[in-house]
């Protein structure tokens, strides 16, 4: 792996969740993929931290249609690390909206996984100040000078194992 290690967030979202045969899909797609797992969290989000999160969609026709989604079930997090990572991801999801990943791309994630434009499956950050923003929202105690000072050159050499059971890459 490279030095550059890039973190984006990447969230699994409820109906995915409570259907094992999608989740377990996804996961493989990440590991295949050759992301590092550096947190994973299965947890149901609270309305205010919904609320936070789509903070921007306030105003859209959608805001309470996906509120009331995302806080409907427990939903996976993961922040992921790897070259050009929110690229990738963003890549590996598709496009937003369900109907526009069938036609131009079938094998992303969304195309296989999503329903409606609401529960595309997944979600991912689209900038590095939004998986600062986001990450902190979803894993609040998450730090990241203490990931780039003492954690991440773990990652670079390779001193790591993956823990199968929490999802996740763990330091040796």
């Amino acid at each position: 792996m490279t030095n550059r290690l890039q973190l984006t967030l990447a969230i699994i979202k409820p109906h995915v969740v409570s259907y094992p045969f999608s989740l377990n899909d996804i996961r493989r797609i990440i590991i295949e993929n050759e992301f590092y797992v550096i947190r994973s969290v299965r947890q149901t989000l609270s309305k205010k931290q919904v609320e936070q999160f789509y903070d921007e969609h306030k105003s859209r026709f959608f805001y309470n249609r996906l509120i009331t989604f995302m806080t409907s079930g427990p939903s996976e997090s993961y922040i992921l690390a790897k070259d050009n990572s929110i690229m990738h991801w963003r890549n590996l999801m598709g496009p937003t909206k369900v109907f526009q990943s069938l036609i131009s791309h079938p094998n992303s994630i969304r195309a296989i996984h999503g329903l409606t434009d609401t529960r595309n499956a997944t979600h991912g950050s689209d900038s590095d100040e939004s998986v600062r923003r986001e990450v902190g929202i979803i894993f609040p105690k998450f730090s990241f000078e203490h990931w780039e000072i003492n954690e991440k050159p773990h990652f670079i050499r390779g001193n790591i194992k993956f823990n199968e059971k929490q999802f996740c890459h763990k330091i040796s």
